[in-house]
């Protein structure tokens, strides 16, 4: 199992004030759910088999976190696909999501993105 990208982790943490808000990820961090425990459980017994970098199970978490449940697993299981003896893999970041507007947990999962106030400085 290969390590995820620096960039599939973040500081946020969840609020309970944002419960309303945090409705629209929740099908994104049901599949991350997924993806996490796939990672823990399944993925080692594959060992580093994958052709591309980052391995197939770490691109579809990036996937999930920047472009959501479906299109994310759209991307993933092309990746997949992509991932063949044929292939000649290499390096295959998921490009980032233009209009991003989420924060991402030290576990990373999604969270809403909150505004951070500063104190009458």
């Amino acid at each position: 199992m290969s390590a995820l990208p620096s960039t599939a982790y973040g500081t946020a943490h969840w609020h309970p004030s944002d419960l309303v808000r945090s409705i629209p990820v929740l099908p994104r961090n049901l599949v991350l759910g997924f993806l996490t425990g796939y990672r823990a459980v399944i993925s080692p017994l594959y060992g580093d088999v994958c052709r591309y970098y980052p391995s197939c199970s770490a691109y579809a978490v990036s996937a999930v976190q920047q472009h959501g449940a479906v299109w994310g697993a759209v991307l993933s299981a092309w990746r997949v696909l992509r991932c063949n003896p044929w292939s000649a893999g290499g390096v295959d970041d998921v490009r980032p999501h233009a209009h991003f507007r989420y924060d991402l947990t030290p576990k990373g999962f999604v969270v809403p993105a909150r505004k951070e106030t500063n104190s009458g400085s």
